[in-house]
């Protein structure tokens, strides 16, 4: 496949992430995993807003390089593919499925896109193929060995498991205070494309919870932080009781500063609606409870 990005785009892209390009090792890997989560956040403030964003690598790429912007699993595991190709990286993406407390089910699958990276071999994982995943939100904080066990990334206990469930070849179970219960994925390549269907219904459907509630994430070697209408927590480290801002300028601080969400270019209609949007999910939740 040849790589969306030419080498403007790549510096501006390992700018945001604070990094000179290296060549492929695990840990130059590591590095890249762990600040696209610590500096991208995922984030569906662009739903909020009304904006329409497909699953098109580039697009996400410079969203992503040059204005600030995150997404979720799609644009972020997207984007962070072609970025590692671009570096010499072999990449895989693959169809995954989050799933709830039911567990792993056929429907699911297409709501997750998940990467590997092969031919990094080390001692305790000799096959060399890594688990690569910075759209889940709260979960990893650093790539995987594919190798069935269990892996502790304060404040989470995570599970990878082969699977043969007949819904996919690889499962993570992730910790009861994530945000999540497990995510199912096949080993087959796949094609971008295949996602398109999943994202259009995730990101206009009005029973989808992007829709209805936005939200932004971002991951640190000792927690997450998360926005979700208009409530901030922390999990792990400092973790503090929700903070409800109701003050517009006090949300809009709080994306800029917590997560390191620019909106520069975003209309102010848009801005509106993203604000109304996010107020409007708070009092529907406090109705709701």
């Amino acid at each position: 496949m040849v790589t969306t990005i030419d080498p403007d785009l790549q510096e501006a892209y390992l700018r945001r992430l604070g990094l000179d390009p290296e060549p492929p090792s695990i840990d130059a890997l590591q590095r890249l995993h762990r600040r696209h989560v610590e500096r991208v956040p995922y984030e569906t403030m662009w739903i909020a807003a009304g904006d329409t964003w497909t699953v098109d690598p580039a697009g996400s790429v410079a969203r992503i390089a040059r204005h600030g912007r995150g997404g979720y699993c799609f644009h972020l595991n997207g984007a962070l593919s072609e970025l590692l190709r671009s570096l010499g990286y072999a990449v895989t993406r693959h169809v995954g499925g989050v799933h709830g407390p039911d567990g792993p089910s056929v429907d699911a699958l297409t709501n997750h896109l998940v990467l590997t990276v092969n031919d990094l071999p080390t001692d305790d994982n000799p096959a060399g193929v890594w688990y690569v995943d910075a759209g889940l939100g709260d979960a990893m904080h650093e790539a995987l060995p594919l190798v069935a066990g269990a892996y502790d990334q304060p404040p989470f206990h995570l599970v990878l498991d082969a699977s043969d469930d007949g819904v996919g070849d690889w499962h993570l179970t992730h910790d009861p205070a994530g945000g999540f219960r497990g995510m199912s994925w096949r080993s087959a390549r796949a094609d971008i494309s295949e996602f398109a269907q999943r994202n259009q219904w995730l990101s206009t459907a009005p029973d989808s919870g992007f829709v209805r509630v936005p939200t932004a994430q971002r991951r640190d070697a000792t927690g997450v932080d998360v926005v979700r209408g208009i409530t901030l927590t922390r999990v792990g480290d400092e973790a503090r009781p929700p903070t409800t801002l109701t003050d517009r300028a006090d949300w809009f601080g709080m994306l800029g500063d917590v997560f390191d969400l620019r909106f520069d270019g975003v209309t102010p209609e848009r801005l509106d609606r993203m604000w109304a949007r996010a107020m409007s999910a708070h009092l529907e939740y406090a109705g709701d409870s």
